[in-house]
């Protein structure tokens, strides 16, 4: 079976229809495609469709289904695995269990709820009507976050010592935990590394929409170094709302210099640019013709491989090992670095991500850092009582 290629497009209110485009283009080329709504609270993508979209996934066009992820009745599933074993909980509480019609999903659920059906998607080309874009990189963010918490709280070395636990509660004093803590963290543990292997494959990307005269340069350049900074990028940005080709000959002198203003602007990002622009104008009335505007006859963009993160190997020229993370549209009044014992916790803005060094970084001091071409080049020096000697 093919890995599936998944692409999120996020972004302002066009967002819907470039993603229905998006999806309409992947199935006109022969691919089984499936059009997800994730986060669409006014049904905007339903208006764009003509169509209701129900969580099962209904047939749209030849070759693709159209669906949304329903909220309410994730957040209902994950309460009901979990029920039985609050019940004892609850009755020595004297409290009684809510009804499923009282549950209400709470903060957060949506973004659970998006990770859980990535990895459950059957299709070739996976399209997702996304978050807006900080919401995107906060989900996008989640799996290793969550990963960390859950080490933390419930260590999977602790499963290896079931045997010994009764005895352990005997000397403590305390009752140790249930078989179901565990049984719980392992499938939750599962959960997680399908989400983040789905986010990370090489066929998944993200893809930005923008307007045409929103001026957003300087907001596209800080979503980048967000996605950067958890190990995306965006295969295309989309720009639209563009004024019709030969606009710039208008004989009305306000229309031709809007016009030329707009195709310098254009021209200055595509520029600054490593990742295609497109766009799309005003006069596309169908998806069939923003499909067309955007994409033509070919595949569309490629996902981009971020890479890893490689650590040079200067120590014999000025002693230093400089670990290079690829941080494309940082800006240095953005960032912020904290070494805490094996880990470098780095922010960007709104963004932080906790990384773990490279062994060889653990046995150094940080002796600075700099960001040159969006890359930020942290320098770490021996500590010569950690060091190996010789």
């Amino acid at each position: 079976m093919t890995a599936t290629r998944t692409i999120l497009v996020s972004g302002d209110a066009a967002a819907p229809t470039v993603a229905a485009a998006t999806a309409l283009h992947a199935a006109r080329r022969g691919h089984r495609t499936l059009l997800l709504a994730a986060d669409d609270p006014h049904r905007a993508l339903d208006t764009v469709l003509g169509v209701r979209l129900e969580p099962e996934p209904a047939g749209y066009a030849p070759g693709l289904t159209v669906a949304r992820i329903d909220e309410q009745a994730a957040f209902r599933h994950a309460l009901g695995e979990i029920g039985g074993r609050l019940k004892p909980a609850l009755d020595l509480l004297g409290a009684d269990p809510l009804d499923p019609e009282e549950l209400t999903a709470l903060p957060g659920t949506a973004r659970l709820a998006l990770l859980r059906a990535l990895p459950a998607a059957e299709a070739d080309v996976l399209v997702v009507l996304a978050p807006p874009p900080a919401e995107l990189i906060g989900t996008l963010a989640l799996p290793e976050q969550l990963e960390r918490y859950l080490a933390r709280l419930v260590p999977e070395q602790r499963q290896a010592a079931r045997a010994l636990r009764p005895l352990l509660a005997g000397l403590a004093g305390v009752p140790m935990p249930a078989d179901w803590l565990y049984e719980a963290r392992t499938k939750a543990a599962g959960a997680l590394a399908d989400a983040r292997a789905a986010l990370t494959a090489p066929g998944t990307s993200v893809r930005l929409v923008t307007a045409a005269d929103g001026h957003p340069y300087e907001e596209l350049r800080r979503i980048r170094a967000g996605l950067a900074l958890h190990g995306h990028r965006p295969d295309a940005v989309v720009v639209h709302g563009a004024l019709p080709e030969g606009a710039t000959g208008s004989p009305d002198p306000w229309l031709a210099g809007l016009a030329r203003r707009r195709e310098e602007e254009l021209a200055a990002l595509a520029a600054a640019s490593d990742v295609p622009v497109l766009v799309t104008g005003l006069a596309e009335a169908t998806l069939e013709a923003v499909a067309d505007r955007l994409y033509g006859d070919g595949p569309g963009p490629v996902p981009l491989a971020s890479g890893p993160w490689p650590v040079e190997d200067r120590l014999a020229e000025d002693g230093l090992l400089v670990w290079h993370l690829a941080l494309p549209g940082a800006d240095r009044a953005d960032l912020d670095l904290v070494r805490r014992g094996d880990e470098l916790v780095v922010g960007l803005g709104a963004h932080r991500r906790v990384l773990a060094l490279p062994s060889a970084l653990r046995r150094c001091t940080v002796a600075g850092a700099g960001l040159h071409d969006g890359v930020l080049a942290v320098r770490f020096a021996p500590d010569l009582a950690l060091w190996p000697r010789g």
